[in-house]
């Protein structure tokens, strides 16, 4: 999803080094971990399903909260669009039991927001391999319960989220990144709660 950045990155025959490459960089070793992490859970399988639903939910809920409390809407006035907490409760009832918060995160600031964001929109990006899995799996169950994993298909909302990105002049980019390590850390702790 996000690992294997580079320092710079050429488009139209320019180099340039921006703030997402160097995201992606300072978080490639925490993504990479959690990816292995997520990767134990047998998304085949109700129980394992559920578990990683579980532990999505963990560490989201308190991650949008976060967001909420720090004026996300401001910065992006579709949050609702983007907000996935219901749909992961929809799924996680579907399933028999309902989300919860797991981990505690820090209060965000503007910045804070930004990588937050980072790491939940870029989560969008491998919701498509995710749902491959479970089309596999067969169960009818499983199937039923893809709301948190179809959330957002089709609007493109991983590349406006880049466009805000790039136009951010304002942010302290040692506190975007910091932030970002700070959610895929809270990914990580659910994970291991579940």
């Amino acid at each position: 999803m996000l690992a294997g950045a580079s320092h710079v990155s050429t488009q139209g025959g320019c180099s340039f080094s921006g703030l997402r490459e160097r995201l992606r960089e300072a978080t490639s070793a925490a993504h990479r971990a959690l990816d292995t992490q997520l990767s134990a859970f047998d998304l085949g399988g109700l129980a394992g399903y559920r578990r990683f639903l579980q532990a999505s939910a963990g560490a989201l809920l308190p991650l949008e909260v976060a967001l909420v409390e720090a004026g996300v809407e401001r910065m992006f006035p579709d949050w609702p669009e983007r907000s996935r907490s219901a749909a992961i409760a929809v799924d996680l009832g579907r399933l028999g039991t309902s989300a919860a918060s797991t981990v505690s995160v820090p209060r965000l600031t503007r910045s804070g927001v930004l990588g937050t964001m980072y790491v939940l929109e870029g989560s969008r990006l491998g919701a498509s391999f995710l749902l491959k899995a479970v089309a596999d799996a067969g169960d009818p169950r499983i199937s039923e319960a893809t709301t948190y994993l179809r959330h957002g298909a089709g609007k493109r909302l991983w590349q406006s989220f880049l466009v805000k990105l790039a136009r951010e002049e304002s942010g302290d980019e040692d506190e975007i990144i910091d932030s970002a390590c700070i959610a895929f850390a809270a990914f990580e702790q659910a994970a291991d709660r579940a």
